[in-house]
């Protein structure tokens, strides 16, 4: 289960580990190809007790093999080049194959920051560079074409993650949507869940998203569709609670208000909705028959 935008961002690859052939390519990279891709152990860990983890690793078999490590930044943090230059060096060592690392981030200022090349050693002389590839909304496109978008789900979901802070997201997203219409659910359900975990920190783009969701593919029964849809209910019973209550000529308060909304639970939301036609003031909605809150 992919739980946060941070983890979609990598995990992506792991589900679709082709997807790094159409982000090549997009970066104007030679083309990888390869004839087989492992998904390898995230753990490199040394025997000192610091422990540190690439986020997703993958071996990529082919002509020329290599490794590929993933990592997920959502904001500027001066201590990560030294970490990202460590994996290289040790992943260099463990395994002898060349290292690459593609660094996946949400906002244009990180992805130019995590894009400069950092040297390690002194002035005169730099012993190692670190030069990571970053994919984000500097450089990743905006596929707003539903066909384009089924021809690569992986890569048109990536970019619907990285330019979720995009005004114009709804247009990725809606080409994905469609786009996911024409699949089997076996197909759309990993798209919806990576999509959905990938945009949840940006709270515009999620909603757009949970929307075209329950309306654009309805059909689907997945436990993340349903999930959504059952949200998007809940939504909509707090706005009639609340539409009740001012219709009445009740006063609102703000706790009241941020109350109703921030509730996700169905059956309570629909006893509330039962209490605000007849309560005398709109706190009253939380009260008990027996007058407990």
């Amino acid at each position: 289960m992919v739980n946060s935008s941070h983890e979609a961002m990598h995990r992506i690859f792991q589900e679709y580990p082709g997807l790094f052939t159409g982000v090549s390519k997009v970066l104007g990279l030679p083309v990888v190809q390869p004839t087989s891709v492992t998904v390898l152990p995230t753990d490199v860990t040394e025997t000192q007790p610091v422990e540190r983890r690439v986020d997703t690793l993958l071996r990529l078999e082919g002509d020329a093999p290599l490794l590929l490590a993933v990592e997920a930044q959502r904001a500027k943090d001066p201590d990560k080049p030294a970490s990202w230059a460590y994996y290289l060096s040790f992943l260099y060592t463990k395994y002898k194959t060349p290292p690459l690392l593609l660094v996946v981030c949400q906002d244009r200022a990180t992805a130019e920051w995590a894009a400069r090349p950092v040297s390690i050693g002194p002035e005169w002389w730099a012993a190692l560079t670190l030069r990571p590839l970053v994919a984000g909304p500097h450089n990743m496109p905006f596929i707003t074409d539903p066909e384009e978008a089924g021809a690569d789900l992986a890569l048109a979901t990536l970019c619907a993650i990285t330019h979720a802070k995009d005004r114009d997201v709804n247009g990725i997203l809606k080409a994905l949507s469609t786009a996911l219409q024409d699949v089997p659910e076996t197909v759309a359900d990993p798209i919806i869940e990576l999509t959905t975990r990938g945009l949840d920190s940006v709270r515009r783009a999620a909603e757009i998203w949970r929307t075209l969701v329950a309306v654009d593919l309805s059909f689907y029964k997945s436990s993340i569709s349903e999930e959504i849809r059952d949200e998007g209910r809940a939504q909509g019973r707090a706005e009639d609670i609340l539409l009740v209550l001012e219709a009445r000529g009740l006063n609102v308060p703000e706790e009241t208000r941020e109350r109703v909304t921030g509730c996700d639970d169905p059956d309570l939301l629909r006893q509330w909705l039962t209490r605000a036609v007849t309560v005398s003031s709109a706190e009253d909605i939380f009260r008990e028959p027996d007058g407990a809150a």
